[in-house]
């Protein structure tokens, strides 16, 4: 250049180098004209290396930039040539520790891009680099220089990216290129200046910024990217997204909101392309079934006119036949054909943005489900459960492989803080319920075997008419190819059969062969329009193959929801147990097995402190036995009576709605069955005994458990009979239920001959006593209104007059012992309607053992006593033995028995004259007084047996020769027969109805 330029450009002073400037691009202007590249190719080697790069002369980088700038607009079109020296050190420059050459490089690489336009893209990584740190300068005037040159790239950009190719990449003889070089060029497709591939990983990396105006600038060019609809950002989305997701978190709301516009618009935009693309194929499945019309009424007229054929014809045509197709049949094929193309090529000119882009479903949902499951932003995790929701409609498929971490994620969202949240989270929740229960089971292979066998029987018609996926998919698993019609199947199964046919028909008359051959003709005709028709169908209005199907990873899903037991919010863990439910209603064969670990978490859970979750809970445990084995029951019957013998808290709080939620959901009296059966072998008797108080109020008081009540006390039936036998036997771990079933199924006899041996072998203690309060209790309310209403019937039922004034004896005087009291002597006035038949004193005489005192009672309601279905004795046999073994656990408990006294004999006390002392008939003229203080009722035997009953409301002592007037609360000793001490004998109770009768007829 020449020397006084070169002079000015390193002047200190703006004002001379921008005089300098002007005097450099005269210079390279004039050598433009005179086509001296030579000398500009100097001068740009001169600015770049003695000035632009001088570091440590900023005058002359200034000048130097000032000067490329200059020399750029001299070039004008020409500059393309010398892109590659100007730009290097101008980008250099941008990182310059003083600000003034950042700005002069800003001003420079601004005034080159203007020139060069389209040009400058082939640089765009570089200068997005530069642009993207200058974003982020603390000079203002910096920043603002970036911002124009910003603006100007920008322009550029949406300008010309999408399509501008550099002429560098063009012939360099372009004037001379003729029309065959220049088809050749746009076969060859040259690359175009700008490309998103080697854009892409420069934005991954870029992505990652925390500077608010860096993460305000790179949303602001995606979103323009975005805009342009020949760039397709969105087919590299998941390239970019994570990094876009935690702009979110940005504290600037300038970012934040910049962010959620740019993320919505990126949202829309693959809603978009699902919408295209669903079209597309909707579109060219209904022009192959427009296809599919044509060819059939195409094979219709040829059949139409063939049939009106003279007899001459039809032999020229057959002659014809021979050598060559029939050429109106080849007319027709041309016709659908030449119709289906023009079809076909009418859709493929109209092309719409979007058809072609292909985007990553799948990596995107891998990215929304690490940031919903990992960030703590609640931003972040609304944004990730919109999208999610939103693919639901777009790409539902590709969900079901994150199902199982969805529901990690998802489920204890639905008891976020923030309401928002917690919505969408639902929303996501009953969209994801709802597609896995439309998703359809693989059929079994047998099914799907019957159905391709079935496929050659059809018609063409009922054949054309199923979808292509279903067709594809049956011919495929017949091993046949996709040009194979099912007329062709028919054909080759129907081949030697036809050939055995035109043998047989060779004797005939010569009319009927050619009839024959007509109709042959006809069927080959239609075969051939239908092979044809399959064979020339463009590639591209055929269906697509259906892709290969996803199925639910149910082992994953299952170990998933059984986490969620342990969350600490309730919505969460009914939300677990709900999906748990749908899943096994869904395919009961592929989870939740009595061997996995997902039984014992469903047990844990029933101690969970919500009654909703425990709902579920027994719901789901129910639903599984329904669907199982009779061992899969047994086995959640024994490990629920384990969780009670551990967790008497679990029982006292949750025992009786377990209990009766299971009833409601399984059998009652399946339930009842296994757990008696449990209960009878336990060798804890102390837990059994609570378990069958359990059992039995629940059995007295539940509304579900009506029928079951009902079946026990029709003890007629087999089925009766095996349900009270297989209930006592267990029921004996407790004495008060024992008999409280015996109430319940009318057993009154049985009852009576328990609360014997509660006189004789049981020690009434609190518990008993307060059992036996809850009890009378119990009979006041509706379940016992049968038996209320049968103390009517003396008669009939004089052992139920036994027992309850055994019970009455039993009780202190307390407000169950009033009720009772009461009740018994509002029916008492019914002895007065009734006097003793003559089977009562047979009664009264019976033989001493309880199995053989059969009555009126026994005759009429225990004929299954006659017939040995139920065996009477040995069950009070068992109830004896077991309270035994009750009692001597509850005495090694106290200490007060040792382990080798365990198998001893039992007392004396019970058995022996002790037990004899009670039966009736033994007492002879003695009488006994039974007073349990002020009120109580005393029961005095006459010298021919009969009981006369002295009522309670009287409050008259009764005395005879023979006893003594016991005081207050005493009682009368007996030293006549047994020479002892005198016991209450509840025997003589039975006789409360005659006795009354007859006591105040003699009064009368």
């Amino acid at each position: 250049m020449d020397p006084n330029t070169h002079k000015a450009l390193s002047d200190k002073l703006y004002d001379k180098r921008k005089g300098g400037a002007l005097e450099l691009e005269t210079q390279i202007r004039n050598a433009v004209h005179a086509n001296d590249r030579v000398k500009i190719e100097k001068i740009v080697d001169q600015l770049c290396y003695d000035y632009a790069y001088a570091v440590h002369q900023p005058h002359a980088r200034n000048g130097g930039l000032i000067g490329l700038a200059a020399a750029s607009i001299a070039l004008g079109p020409e500059v393309a040539r010398y892109l590659n020296k100007i730009v290097p050190p101008v980008l250099a420059c941008f990182d310059d520790i003083d600000a003034r050459v950042r700005y002069y490089a800003c001003e420079s690489m601004y005034n080159i891009a203007k020139v060069a336009k389209g040009e400058i893209l082939v640089y765009f990584n570089q200068m997005f680099d530069a642009l993207c740190k200058l974003a982020g300068d603390l000079e203002l005037s910096v920043k603002n220089g970036a911002e124009l040159l910003d603006r100007l790239v920008k322009d550029i950009v949406a300008e010309s990216a999408s399509s501008y190719v550099s002429v560098l990449q063009l012939p360099e003889e372009t004037a001379a290129v003729d029309l065959q070089s220049s088809k050749e060029t746009a076969d060859q497709d040259p690359p175009t200046a700008f490309s998103l591939p080697r854009f892409i990983p420069l934005l991954q990396e870029k992505v990652g910024a925390f500077n608010p105006f860096v993460r305000t600038f790179l949303v602001s060019w995606l979103t323009l990217l975005d805009s342009i609809p020949d760039l397709e950002l969105v087919a590299y989305l998941p390239s970019f997204l994570g990094g876009l997701l935690k702009f979110l978190s940005d504290e600037n709301q300038d970012v934040h909101n910049a962010t959620q516009g740019a993320l919505e618009r990126f949202l829309n935009e693959i809603k978009r392309v699902a919408r295209v693309k669903k079209g597309i194929a909707e579109s060219r499945r209904s022009q192959n079934e427009d296809g599919n019309k044509r060819s059939n009424s195409s094979v219709k007229s040829e059949r139409t006119g063939r049939s009106v054929r003279t007899e001459k014809s039809t032999r020229s045509i057959i002659e014809g036949q021979e050598a060559r197709p029939h050429p109106d049949s080849e007319a027709a094929v041309s016709v659908s054909e030449d119709s289906g193309s023009d079809d076909a090529a009418e859709g493929a000119d109209e092309w719409i943005p979007g058809q072609d882009v292909e985007i990553d479903y799948p990596k995107i949902l891998e990215i929304l489900v690490t940031f919903l499951s990992e960030s703590p932003e609640e931003e972040i995790q609304l944004t990730a459960l919109r999208w999610i929701e939103s693919f639901f409609e777009i790409c539902p498929e590709d969900i079901l492989l994150f199902v199982p971490r969805l529901l990690s994620q998802v489920l204890p969202a639905m008891a976020s803080n923030v309401d928002q949240v917690r919505q969408a989270a639902y929303r996501v929740n009953s969209s994801l319920m709802d597609y896995i229960m439309s998703l359809a089971e693989e059929p079994p292979k047998q099914a799907l075997q019957a159905s391709v066998d079935t496929m050659a029987q059809l018609p063409q018609a009922v054949v054309s008419g199923l979808p292509p996926a279903a067709v594809t998919t049956l011919k495929e698993a017949n091993g046949l190819s996709g040009r194979d019609s099912p007329m062709a199947i028919r054909q080759r199964k129907a081949g030697s059969a036809d050939l055995d046919k035109e043998k047989q028909q060779e004797g005939k008359s010569e009319k009927q062969q050619e009839t024959n051959t007509e109709k042959q003709q006809e069927v080959n005709v239609e075969e051939s329009i239908e092979q044809k028709s399959l064979l020339l169908t463009p590639p591209e209005d055929r269906s697509p193959s259906p892709k290969p199907s996803r199925h639910l990873d149910y082992e994953a899903a299952v170990n998933a929801l059984t986490l969620q037991f342990l969350n600490e919010h309730e919505a969460t863990r009914v939300a677990a147990l709900a999906w748990l439910i749908m899943l096994h209603r869904k395919s009961p064969r592929k989870i939740l097995a009595i061997n996995d670990g997902t039984f014992p978490a469903l047990l844990k859970t029933l101690s969970d402190p919500a009654e909703s979750v425990v709902t579920r809970d027994l719901d789901l445990l129910s639903q599984i036995s329904k669907n199982s084995d009779d061992s899969y029951f047994t086995s959640f019957m024994v490990n629920l009576l384990k969780l009670f013998c551990t967790d008497r808290k679990l029982l006292e709080t949750r025992g009786n709605l377990i209990i009766r939620q299971l009833c409601v959901s399984l059998s009652a009296e399946r339930i009842y069955r296994t757990m008696a059966d449990c209960l009878e072998r336990d060798e804890d008797v102390e837990f059994a005994s609570i378990m069958v108080q359990n059992l039995n109020n629940n059995l007295i008081t539940a509304p579900e458990l009506g029928d079951l009540r009902k079946r026990l006390r029709n003890l007629d039936s087999k089925d009766g009979q095996t349900l009270f036998v297989t209930l006592f036997r267990s029921w004996c771990h407790n004495a008060v239920a024992t008999f409280s079933l015996c109430l319940l199924a009318q057993a009154y006899e049985q009852a009576y001959h328990l609360l014997q041996i509660f006189a004789d072998q049981i020690e009434i203690t609190v518990t008993i006593l307060v059992q036996i309060d809850k009890l009378v209790q119990l009979l006041e309310s509706p379940v016992f209104t049968y038996l209320r209403l049968q103390l009517l019937e003396p008669e009939r039922f004089p052992h139920l007059y036994k027992c309850l004034y055994g019970v009455l004896m039993l009780l202190p005087q307390s407000s169950a012992f009033a009720a009772l009291k009461n009740r018994l002597n509002s029916v008492s006035a019914i002895g007065y309607l009734h006097t003793p038949g003559a089977s009562v004193p047979s009664r009264v005489s019976a033989p001493p053992t309880p199995a053989s005192a059969v009555g009126f009672e026994g005759r009429t309601r225990f004929k299954a006593r006659e017939e040995g279905a139920i065996k009477w004795s040995e069950l009070l046999e068992k109830f004896k033995s077991v309270q035994e073994r009750a009692r001597r656990a509850q005495r090694r408990s106290a200490g007060l028995l040792s382990d080798d006294l365990d198998t001893s004999a039992p007392d004396q006390d019970f058995g022996g004259n002790a037990t004899r002392a009670l039966e009736p008939g033994r007492l002879g003229r003695s009488t006994t007084i039974a007073a349990g203080g002020p009120g109580l009722t005393a029961n005095v035997t006459d010298a021919r047996g009969n009981l006369r009953p002295n009522m309670a409301a009287s409050g008259r002592p009764l005395l005879s020769s023979n006893s003594a007037q016991a005081g207050g609360g005493g009682s009368v000793e007996n030293k006549g027969a047994l020479g002892g001490k005198g016991r209450s004998s509840l025997s003589q109770l039975g006789r409360i109805a005659g006795g009354v009768a007859g006591r105040n007829k003699n009064k009368k």
